[in-house]
């Protein structure tokens, strides 16, 4: 079950999770977030490389172990719509509660934001581990078509 290829994917898309997010984390926007929510810049990093790790393991075990039960015409579609689903059960158990309940001053507004940070993270997240299930299902195509024509 935890092939090689489960823990390259989730590898990758957790890179790209962590990348999207420094990136992000540069912006004004962000400091203004982690700032009202009191989030400390350095344990942030590391809660996303973990949260990236996590997401990327969720997303290409779904992939690989059901890749005809998930809607699509490609693996990038697939990864994309997987995580889109990823991003909407993080926004309902755990960005609402939060956001909602929590001491803030604008909570609609830092919900708003939090969901907005959360669809590029796992955008990039989905669209590398699409990307990388493309490239591996066309280097088996190749070899498969290639053992033919000899």
């Amino acid at each position: 079950m935890w092939s090689r290829s489960i823990w390259g994917l989730s590898i990758a898309g957790a890179v790209a999770f962590w990348v999207t997010n420094l990136a992000i984390s540069l912006t004004p926007l962000a400091a203004d977030y982690r700032d009202a929510l009191s989030i400390p810049y350095a344990p942030m990093l590391i809660e996303a490389a973990v949260g990236g790790t996590l997401a990327g393991l969720s997303v290409s075990w779904i992939l690989l172990r059901f890749p005809h039960r998930v809607p699509g015409r490609g693996p990038v579609t697939k990864a994309l719509l997987v995580c889109l689903l990823a991003v909407v059960v993080v926004t309902v158990l755990v960005e609402v509660p939060g956001k909602l309940l929590g001491s803030t001053d604008r909570p609609f507004h830092y919900l708003l934001v939090a969901t907005g940070i959360n669809v590029l993270r796992f955008s990039a997240l989905g669209l590398s581990i699409g990307l990388l299930c493309l490239h591996a299902a066309g280097r088996v195509r190749r070899r498969t078509s290639g053992a033919g024509s000899s």
